[in-house]
Formats: structure tokens, C-alpha cells, sequence
């Protein structure tokens, strides 16, 4: 078992920042991926970056450029760093772990690829 846990959720105006960090436990396997998802009310969950155990990351192009993804050196904790803000970003983000092969995964297909996930962190942006 894996377990997940996020913070650095808050509340921000709009083009301001946020880091968003998520920390791993248990059974967690080197070669996992880990991302971040996100799920605004009503709406459906969106896979928003990912990062494989190579580091390598893929970004939803909604959030390209403003958020960027990273784990520190053990890989026990994820980031998620988000600048520019907008009300359109604000969602529960969700950390998630699994076993991925990044090549060939879509960051769309992120909800629906991982099998561990934390209890999400709000983020809310006001105009």
C-alpha cells in the first residue's frame, strides 16, 4: 500500500502562486509515476502533470508554462508549483502514484491511470 498525502492547498487572487507538495509512504516503488490530478465542481476529474522515476513530466496544455512538476531527490515527495493563477484552476487537486510507462500515457488518461491516491488538497483563485 501507498499512501499519499497533500498540502499547500490555499486560497490566492488571481495570477498569484501556489506549491502544492504531496508526500509518499508505504510500499512506494521506484519505478512509479506520479501526477496531479484536479476536479472542479461539476466538472469531470483532469489530469493536469505527471513525472515518471527518470523525471520525465508531461503537462496538460492548460496548465503548460505556468505549473511545473517535481519530486525531490529520494522520490518520496512530489510538487507541484503553480504561478499565474486563474479562476479557472481552482479545483480539489488530487496527488496519485501507480505504475506508468509515460511514453506511451496521455496526461487525459491520468484519472484513470493511477491506483493510489491522496485525499486532495482545495485550491481556489479569485478574480
Amino acid at each position: 500500500q501507498v499512501q499519499l498525502v497533500e498540502s499547500g492547498g490555499g486560497s490566492v487572487q488571481a495570477g498569484g502562486s501556489l506549491r502544492l507538495s504531496c508526500a509518499a509512504s508505504g510500499s512506494t516503488d521506484s519505478s512509479y509515476c506520479m501526477g496531479w490530478i484536479r476536479q472542479a465542481p461539476g466538472k469531470e476529474r483532469e489530469g493536469v502533470a505527471v513525472i515518471d522515476s527518470e523525471g520525465t513530466t508531461k503537462y496538460a496544455d492548460s496548465v503548460k508554462g505556468r505549473f511545473t512538476i517535481s519530486k525531490d531527490n529520494a522520490g518520496n515527495t512530489l510538487y507541484l508549483q503553480m504561478h499565474s493563477l486563474q479562476p479557472e484552476d481552482t479545483a480539489m487537486y488530487y496527488c496519485a502514484a501507480g505504475l506508468c510507462l509515460l511514453k506511451w500515457l496521455l496526461v487525459s488518461q491520468l484519472p484513470s491511470a493511477f491506483g493510489y491516491w491522496g485525499q486532495g488538497t482545495q485550491v481556489t483563485v479569485s478574480s
